[in-house]
């Protein structure tokens, strides 16, 4: 069967298929400790109380028509409202685009800006820009990250790219690293996006970012989240923030997200999605508009939800410090915020009990699923080299004590490589 050129050659998602391959180890009856999706266990981290019970009285009040395809008013006044109170940031009601979720709006992110054959950069790893690109036919411009620089881009890693590029995006907290950009850091990937828009004439396109920052409000200790426009104000032109409820209220199945910038930028986004039809629900747009307000209540959900992530993460980070103490060759990247913890287990070219030999990370990750019972995502699923021994772990969907107990496995199953 003919189909289009995009359609065939749009490739599938290397998270779902280890999340396949979970499935069927615990449909066999193994126990396993899985840290690769990004979600949360609604019995570990349910939603809060006050915006469940608000989408239970929506529903019961018969508010199941269609909302309007930019986002029910009063809900694009709490995210204002909201914006300014939390981060400082002015933008009216009219300037933010709700749908049902973050992704919708990504998409219609690169559909604004970008035409075909544009040039779009964004750092290694990152989550499902290289998928976006394909989507719009523009020309993925991937960056390599170090380690030392906590995966995050830095001017000097993005500067030989930005000439002639339309579209830079950025994500902090990161998927799927768990770090964040510093404020000197990003200040100076703001002048850079600034000097090179000053050097292109009026009738080429600028360069705009893409500022995703879903998990803004999951951060950790002393670290601070910074934002393009608040550190740089003249950039309020050329910046399309992503943002939503999914993380911040264990709410990934509620299905709010918001976008807001430039007024004429979030118009289009506002016709490409209403052909789209990719509107939250109106129940669950009134129960957020109602809930967000409420500062007493999202204050106490998220310093509970941020304590017990932090305890998670932390101990998955203090259990592989263990082990790198013992003399085995895995590290992590202390956590900073999100729900990730960078994790490296650098093994490959060893052999199994089975005589194969572990050569890439997909490898060693159906490895560490049948031997250690702990299934994490390697960053090759985000862009990196499959020889580059770092991996995802996600922490939203276990308890601390399937964490902890995961860690002897791990460590019985590097006991068994030769």
């Amino acid at each position: 069967m003919q189909v289009s050129k995009m359609a065939a050659g749009l490739s599938g998602s290397e998270i779902i298929r280890i999340g396949n391959q979970v499935s069927e180890q615990v449909r066999q009856g193994a126990n396993i400790c899985n840290l690769t999706i990004g979600d949360f266990d609604p019995k570990i981290f349910p939603i809060p109380a006050g915006l469940n019970q608000g989408i239970t009285q929506a529903y019961e009040a018969g508010l199941t028509n269609y909302p309007p395809a930019a986002g029910i008013n009063e809900l694009r006044q709490s995210v204002s409202d909201f914006l300014q109170t939390r981060q400082g940031l002015a933008y009216g009601p009219n300037d933010i685009l709700i749908a049902g979720g973050s992704r919708p709006l990504i998409y219609a992110t690169y559909r604004t800006l970008v035409d075909a054959g544009d040039r779009v950069i964004f750092p290694l790893p990152s989550w499902n820009n290289n998928h976006y690109c394909h989507l719009t036919g523009a020309t993925p411009v991937a960056v390599p990250t170090r380690a030392e620089n906590n995966f995050m881009p830095t001017a000097a890693d993005l500067a030989p790219h930005v000439p002639g590029a339309t579209l830079l995006a950025l994500c902090s907290p990161l998927n799927p690293t768990g770090t964040v950009f510093s404020k000197q850091g990003l200040e100076e990937i703001c002048d850079l996006v600034i000097a090179e828009n000053k050097r292109r004439s009026p009738e080429e396109k600028p360069l705009y970012i893409l500022y995703d920052q879903i998990y803004w409000l999951l951060t950790f200790g002393d670290t601070q989240h910074h934002d393009p426009v608040t550190l740089r104000p003249e950039l309020r032109d050329y910046v399309i923030y992503i943002d939503g409820i999914s993380k911040c209220f264990a709410a990934t199945g509620v299905r709010v997200g918001y976008s807001f910038g430039p007024t004429a930028i979030i118009e289009k986004m506002k016709s490409i999605l209403g052909h789209v039809g990719a509107w939250a629900p109106k129940a669950e747009q009134v129960a957020t508009a109602h809930f967000m307000p409420d500062a007493a209540a999202v204050d106490a959900f998220l310093g509970d939800m941020k304590n017990r992530l932090q305890t998670s993460l932390q101990a998955l980070f203090s259990g592989l410090k263990a082990l790198q103490a013992q003399g085995y060759p895995v590290d992590a990247v202390a956590p900073a915020g999100a729900i990730y913890l960078t994790a490296k287990i650098d093994v490959l070219g060893r052999t199994a009990p089975d005589g194969t030999v572990l050569s890439t990370t997909a490898e060693l990750t159906s490895y560490l699923i049948s031997e250690a019972k702990l299934a994490l995502v390697p960053f090759s699923a985000f862009g990196s080299p499959a020889t580059e021994p770092w991996f995802r772990a996600s922490v939203g969907a276990e308890t601390v004590a399937s964490i902890q107990a995961a860690l002897p496995r791990l460590k019985a199953a590097l006991d068994q490589l030769k």
